[in-house]
């Protein structure tokens, strides 16, 4: 019993004197604790909306002002006419637009009925749905609540329109998410583990005493990785149209371009993590927690960042997948051409140069 102790007091030494290790055994949970208790959320609130009233009376500002205080929508005046609602849903401003018919209360009034359209975003079809919801509750406790006051039977049709989306398919939100998250773990990760291995096992000092320029070596190892990357872009492609009944709407050399861009985004961030470990367990560690993790829930693949407090949105914008999950959404789904996603593709470049000019200075100190 005396060396069952013993033995146990030595395993704690070690857990303790690790720092990575507590780290992971106690701050992990914490942070996923508050992260999912707290910040993540499935529901919707403040979603960007707009609202088109072609009959601009008492009824319609009745609802418009019932829409407004609730927690759920912020309205966009600034929109007034269809061509901006449609300009507004490719450049991702509003997530919802709602269109009053003419003479709406007139209608209501004289034929006891009236029609109003909700236009949804529904690249995300799980948003979609719950945006059209609740929307639709709010316009249904309006009718009741004008039925009681008139002692009629007013009805007020909603007209729902999916754009991008109309069966809402499950794959428009997956593909696009799948794609920014394998790419990153598999470039990224791979590459860290591919140089730190050489490191390791102390071959790194023989590959740079060679004839061989030391950039030659990293590109080297990263070349493989590059290849395997296009590899799996091709494949998710092809079933994603075929298998899947995804259609590229937009232009595919502008997509296979950005995933370059993204592609060389996480391998220089791979390149990055190999120069601040000595282990391979260790480069797989700051992987997995450093990458997977945000992808999963700071780049809006499984969670909206606008539902998020203020924090995570603000940090969400260091996760590159997010940049990329938003370009081909854009590019793949709404057919939208550059002048849509230069800023995104700006970003994604600028971490690029980033990540490399840290990694190649940390290269050389090291040397």
């Amino acid at each position: 019993m005396k060396q069952l102790i013993t033995f146990i007091q030595k395993e704690f030494h070690h857990v303790l004197r690790d720092r990575r290790s507590m780290l992971v055994l106690i701050g992990l949970p914490i942070v996923q604790l508050l992260i999912f208790g707290f910040a993540i959320t499935t529901e919707v609130r403040n979603a960007n909306i707009a609202i088109l009233d072609n009959s601009k009376d008492e009824v319609t500002q009745s609802i418009i002002t019932k829409i407004e205080s609730s927690q759920y929508f912020d309205i966009d005046r600034a929109i007034t006419s269809n061509a901006q609602i449609e300009e507004a849903f490719k450049s991702g401003k509003i997530k919802l637009a709602i269109v009053f018919q003419q003479n709406f209360q007139n209608e209501l009034s004289h034929s006891n009925k009236a029609q109003l359209q909700i236009i949804t975003d529904a690249t995300d079809p799980n948003q979609a749905t719950t945006l059209t919801n609740y929307l639709s509750s709010i316009v249904r406790d309006y009718q009741n609540e004008l039925n009681r006051q008139n002692k009629l039977p007013n009805t007020i049709n909603t007209k729902m329109r999916m754009l991008y989306n109309p069966q809402l398919k499950g794959a428009y939100t997956s593909v696009p998410g799948v794609m920014g998250m394998i790419l990153l773990l598999i470039s990224a990760m791979m590459t860290s583990i591919a140089i730190v291995r050489e490191k390791e096992f102390g071959t790194m000092e023989i590959l740079l005493v060679s004839p061989m320029q030391p950039w030659l070596v990293v590109i080297s190892k990263v070349i493989p990785y590059f290849i395997i990357s296009l590899i799996n872009v091709a494949t998710i492609l092809i079933l994603s149209v075929f298998v899947l009944g995804l259609p590229i709407e937009g232009s595919l050399f502008l997509l296979i371009a950005s995933t370059i861009i993204y592609i060389f985004c996480a391998l220089s961030l791979g390149i990055l993590i190999s120069t601040v470990t000595e282990t391979q367990q260790a480069a797989m560690l700051i992987s997995l927690l450093g990458l997977m993790l945000p992808v999963v829930m700071l780049s809006g693949y499984a969670f909206p960042i606008a539902n998020m407090p203020t924090i995570l949105q603000i940090l969400s914008n260091l996760v590159p997948a997010k940049w990329y999950i938003i370009i081909v959404k854009n590019v793949m789904i709404k057919g939208i051409g550059i002048e849509q996603i230069w800023k995104e593709l700006l970003i994604l470049l600028t971490m690029t140069g980033t990540f490399l000019i840290i990694s190649i200075k940390r290269f050389k100190i090291r040397l």
